[in-house]
């Protein structure tokens, strides 16, 4: 019953994104799973009541409380549990991480992306906690700018995550009708990544690597 949480200190980052999705694929895989927001923004309560509470359930906790929450939810069935925060907030990150299994930081190959999650990968190191880079919202076909915003991040202790979420239509396309890209294009090359993504981070935690669930007959 893995915990993953989704921070960066830097807005528009992509987390809820990101949060979003990694739950929402391994619920296609058969897994329950849960997202627990802490930013009081509730941007992932906001795309659960667009979608009618459809799986995965979204709920929120304050950061004093999540580690409560997480314990209840597992105790309730949860099997994977996704953490997702609000920027700027140091006591929301902390506690985030203290009860992680895996730390993702998701970041946008920019200079000043790049720069601001230092304060993240200290974080982490302090709490030592497994954690990597995941890459979002840049071009999809940029591999030099992906190596060099690699080396750098690895640099600051954090490696880079080997699957990259670019910058897809599909992304703004399907939260608008609060649904994930890979109900709204299974073949499409944001769906074909996402779940690339949650296979790779089933592997840090040592989760059998999934299987699409078959549709009911």
């Amino acid at each position: 019953m893995p915990t993953i949480a989704i921070i960066s200190q830097k807005g528009g980052a992509g987390k809820t994104t990101l949060a979003l999705h990694l739950a929402a694929a391994a619920q296609d895989t058969g897994a329950v799973s849960l997202i627990i927001d802490t930013d009081p923004q509730a941007t992932a309560g906001q795309w659960a009541a667009w979608r009618q509470d459809a799986p995965p359930e979204v709920i929120d906790s304050p950061p004093p409380r999540l580690a409560a929450k997480v314990a209840q939810a597992k105790g309730q069935g949860a099997q994977v549990i996704v953490i997702d925060t609000p920027p700027h907030a140091d006591s929301a990150a902390r506690a985030a991480v203290e009860v992680a299994d895996l730390v993702l930081i998701p970041c946008r190959p920019s200079a000043f992306d790049l720069s601001a999650i230092q304060t993240t990968a200290k974080l982490v190191q302090l709490l030592r906690k497994p954690a990597f880079v995941v890459f979002t919202a840049g071009p999809p076909n940029a591999p030099r700018m992906y190596q060099e915003a690699g080396e750098l991040v690895n640099g600051y202790g954090t490696p880079p995550c080997p699957v990259i979420l670019p910058d897809r239509a599909a992304y703004r396309h399907a939260s608008a009708e609060g649904r994930t890209v890979t109900e709204l294009d299974p073949a499409g090359k944001a769906a074909e990544e996402v779940r690339e993504l949650y296979k790779w981070t089933c592997r840090q935690i040592d989760m059998p690597t999934p299987r699409k669930r078959k549709a009911a007959r």
